[in-house]
């Protein structure tokens, strides 16, 4: 019988923006395989991924935790407040949720879905939303065992790269 590895969850530091950005794109690659066209899922440079990611590790915008499994990086998550337009100063927003592709299955997302919710908890948000694609199941089923309920007038279509891309708003209280 296997055990549940335990993840430790922790804030991002710039030693973790390779790491970041590694699991960034093969988890992205992964997750859009046959939902996206392969020619997209590489689209963004390496330089420029981890550009983004020790900016966004420096500045907190958005925060960033990893989980680790010993002292190895396996996932990330990004969340702040919501950007969307007229929501409350009390919602929050999952950015990015992110895990290994060698590690999907194994808790690492819900590890990190509870170092998001502290986080979010602590800087006074009441509720949190997340944008998925509607055709990520694998991100949709998580974000619903988490406790995310679709919201269906929020379905909209927004570019990834050169093609666009059907998304949907998940939210659910903190509390």
């Amino acid at each position: 019988m296997s055990s549940t590895p335990i993840y430790e969850v922790r804030p991002a530091t710039l030693n973790d923006a390779q790491a970041v950005a590694d699991i960034h794109a093969s988890a992205s690659q992964a997750a859009y395989k046959g939902l996206v066209p392969d020619e997209h899922l590489g689209s963004l440079p390496a330089i420029k991924r981890l550009s983004l990611w020790r900016e966004a590790i420096e500045y907190g915008d958005p925060q960033v935790v990893v989980a680790l499994q010993g002292d190895k990086v396996v996932g990330f998550a990004g969340f702040d407040r919501s950007r969307d337009k007229g929501t409350p100063a009390t919602t929050g927003e999952i950015w990015a949720i992110y895990a290994a592709p060698a590690h999907w299955d194994q808790g690492v997302g819900l590890a990190l879905w509870d170092g998001a919710r502290e986080g979010l908890l602590e800087e006074g948000c009441t509720n949190v939303t997340a944008w998925v694609p509607l055709r990520n199941e694998r991100a949709l089923r998580f974000f619903e065992l988490a406790g995310f309920k679709r919201e269906l007038s929020t379905a909209k279509t927004v570019p990834m790269g050169a093609i666009k891309v059907e998304e949907i708003r998940l939210k659910r209280a903190l509390a």
